[in-house]
């Protein structure tokens, strides 16, 4: 068993934002390995979050962010189950940084599904069309566009997005840390971006 350093709980703790107390059972638990640590720490908020999925939302906030002199807005709405959390610091701010990652982003939808068809298959037209003019075999092909095609959701859906202000994590590593932190069911319903001449 290693010796747990207090070091290495801040280290975890900035990391992850977890609790001390958290950080450091972690580290018992993973015998000192951060890496592994990390992951006990985001597997441990996202059954917390797993648990309290079903739970209706019927409170939240509708955020907004101007940026660039009022010429780029974002309207963002984010649900949680009580008016007490949503008059919350923490949970207004994440909905504020929410805001703020779309004007940055730009992205086509919260979840792959939320993403029209039309837009998909054009999408694996136009991936397909370039591998097989590289003259790749129409098997491998398959491959490469499907790649394609994850590679699009990770870079246009909100949830799959890498959050701007920590690339290590996702949007849905975010909210998951939140619905831990807070204790109660949070989504992030809907948004709009507003961009002058767009």
């Amino acid at each position: 068993m290693s010796t747990i350093s207090a070091n290495m709980v801040m280290q975890l703790r900035e990391k992850t934002g977890a609790g001390i107390m958290d950080c450091k059972g972690a580290l018992k638990a993973c015998d000192g390995d951060m890496s592994k640590a990390v992951d006990f720490l985001r597997k441990k908020g996202l059954a917390t979050a797993a648990k309290r999925a079903g739970r209706a939302m019927t409170e939240g906030i509708i955020e907004s962010y101007i940026h660039m002199d009022g010429k780029l807005g974002v309207l963002v709405e984010v649900n949680c189950e009580t008016d007490f959390v949503a008059k919350n610091n923490d949970f207004k701010a994440f909905a504020k940084n929410i805001a703020m990652h779309i004007a940055a982003t730009n992205p086509v939808g919260i979840r792959p599904e939320d993403i029209p068809d039309e837009i998909i298959n054009k999408e694996r037209e136009i991936y397909r069309g370039q591998v097989l003019e590289m003259g790749k075999p129409e098997k491998i092909a398959d491959k490469i566009v499907e790649g394609k095609i994850s590679k699009y959701f990770k870079e246009n859906c909100l949830m799959n997005q890498d959050y701007v202000r920590d690339p290590n994590m996702t949007i849905s590593d975010l909210l998951n840390e939140m619905i831990a932190k807070i204790g109660e069911n949070i989504s992030i319903k809907r948004f709009i971006r507003f961009r002058i001449g767009e």
